[in-house]
């Protein structure tokens, strides 16, 4: 899965420049199979007890794995994106790849999943013919992909930086396919169980709500999880200690930090977005919206948010704000706004 970058961004739009916005609109969907509850989907009861432990059934967890993916495929299963972003190869609902090494167990565990090496092959041949076996080599499954690996995918590449159209429908194929399904819903599951750990480490005491479960999941979904405890501590100690004066203009300040970030040179993915947000985030405040809940795990999305460091940066006001559209019920994100403050 990918950590702090998002394979979707490249493929939507090229972003425009500030101040020459065009009128907003929501992305169309791409034609696709959509993430969502299969029947033939299997969870194991040891499982699904852990997952109740969060609050989340069977259709919970769907729910989140299809919450999940629309940032990241616009809710598709598959959605193959190229090396705009130095991974090589992003793919499936949660945009596994090349370049972290989450992709490559993905790939193992689909071919294993199909109980003999010559079953595999053959559903290689059928789904992925031209580049199946480029994916699934000895090169491109090591960790990190070897040279040869990268030269052969980057030859899958268009002059325009994007995967032909050859191997984009092959992993899509291959994505889509029932036995991928599995795999995926599987991986999502082992994510499902850190997000668990997470949630009991950084809030041993009260409820775990819905909120704080949806706003994990995207922290471990993009930044790997959630901050170290000693980080938490030392921020927690900071919130006690401060006088109730400035409560909101501290809060400000965080808002004030990203819409910052959001008018300079090398912050992507938010340029449909941070304006709006950053009027409506502040006029919650003014309205007595943001409860003591949302305050803190907004706190603790600005020490996550800080350590976003893919492509030296690049993301973080992205990173924010995926999370506060969360906490906050109301953002925009890749120009889809929801909610709002008036």
């Amino acid at each position: 899965m990918r950590s702090g970058l998002f394979a979707v961004l490249a493929l939507l739009w090229a972003l425009p420049a500030l101040g020459r916005e065009p009128a907003y609109a929501p992305p169309a969907a791409p034609e696709c199979r959509r993430v969502g509850d299969v029947p033939s989907l299997r969870i194991d009861p040891a499982t699904a007890a852990r997952m109740a432990e969060i609050g989340l059934d069977r259709a919970g967890v769907f729910a989140r794995m299809q919450e999940t993916s629309i940032p990241e495929t616009m809710g598709c299963w598959a959605m193959p994106v190229g090396n705009f972003d130095s991974q090589l190869i992003s793919v499936g609902m949660a945009q596994w790849n090349y370049g972290t090494g989450s992709l490559q167990p993905v790939l193992k565990e689909w071919r294993d999943s199909l109980g003999s090496r010559r079953k595999a092959k053959r559903e290689l041949a059928r789904l992925a013919p031209t580049y199946g076996k480029l994916l699934l080599s000895k090169d491109c499954l090591a960790v990190p992909a070897t040279a040869k690996c990268r030269a052969g995918i980057l030859a899958a590449h268009g002059p325009d930086g994007k995967l032909n159209p050859v191997i984009m429908g092959e992993l899509t194929a291959l994505f889509e396919s029932d036995a991928m399904l599995q795999v995926q819903l599987d991986h999502y599951l082992a994510l499902l169980d850190l997000v668990r750990g997470d949630l009991q480490r950084v809030f041993p005491y009260g409820p775990i709500t819905s909120r704080k479960v949806r706003w994990a999941i995207d922290t471990r979904v993009q930044q790997g999880g959630l901050p170290p405890s000693e980080d938490i501590a030392r921020l927690r100690s900071k919130l006690v200690a401060m006088p109730p004066a400035e409560r909101w203009p501290r809060l400000r300040a965080i808002f004030d930090w990203y819409n910052a970030l959001g008018q300079t040179i090398d912050q992507d993915g938010i340029g449909r977005d941070f304006a709006w947000n950053y009027a409506q985030w502040n006029c919650l405040i003014d309205a007595g919206r943001i409860d003591d809940e949302q305050y803190e795990l907004l706190a603790i999305t600005f020490l996550r948010s800080r350590t976003a460091t893919g492509n030296s940066g690049r993301w973080q006001a992205l990173t924010f704000s995926r999370r506060a559209k969360i906490i906050l019920g109301v953002g925009s994100v890749s120009g889809v706004r929801d909610g709002s403050c008036s």
